[in-house]
């Protein structure tokens, strides 16, 4: 009996999510972009989000992105992108890239928001950073030669290009397929991002078929 109402509950809100759903639309959860950007992988939904390691939206957007990504499907490429929107960004920036190219920004990513704006550290210098990433086994000489290195600076390029290709002007934001940019204020607040991204993942599934 229990089993039924809850199947049967489920039944009526199911009608109101759909119709929840339905209602967003260029400007109304997502914006639009005027242009598309060409994404790496034409047979998946390229999601990235925009961010900035000193944001406290980022930081509070961060485990509701992180719950998210562990069950996206396979046809779903999802990856950060940092943004360099002010001076002090760019060390932050230059971090991520040399935490990706050392395959630690997974482990250290949750670790450097938690240094940042729960133990109130700024590490935004080169040897604040390189001493943050002894501890995930990264010596210091490694840490400044990549954090210096052609390839850094080259994907830092690739990145700002794109992002201003999104129209993108504050973080966080989430860009669905190069076509779509979703904010906390399109979206209505934080807890409502992923719904408009997994919306606007299976319109692009459609708009395939």
């Amino acid at each position: 009996m229990k089993k039924f109402i809850s199947l049967f509950f489920v039944a009526l809100l199911l009608p109101l999510t759909q119709a929840f759903a339905a209602d967003y639309s260029d400007g109304n959860g997502y914006t639009a972009i005027k242009n598309p950007v060409r994404t790496d992988d034409p047979n998946k939904v390229e999601v990235v989000e925009i961010f900035w390691y000193g944001c406290p939206h980022c930081y509070s957007l961060e485990p509701i992105v992180s719950a998210w990504k562990k069950d996206i499907a396979d046809d779903v490429d999802f990856k950060y992108m940092p943004a360099v929107f002010g001076r002090g960004w760019l060390n932050h920036a230059k971090a991520f890239y040399v935490a990706d190219l050392l395959g630690v920004e997974d482990k250290l990513r949750a670790d450097l928001f938690n240094a940042i704006h729960v133990e109130g550290k700024r590490l935004n210098s080169e040897d604040d950073l390189a001493e943050f990433f002894a501890k995930y086994g990264v010596s210091e000489d490694t840490f400044r030669k990549q954090f210096n290195s052609f390839a850094v600076n080259s994907r830092l390029s690739q990145a700002d290009a794109k992002i201003r290709a999104y129209g993108a002007r504050g973080v966080p934001g989430i860009i669905v397929n190069g076509k779509y940019l979703v904010t906390a204020a399109t979206a209505g607040g934080n807890n409502n991002i992923t719904s408009v991204v997994d919306f606007l993942i299976e319109k692009e599934r459609q708009a395939r078929q």
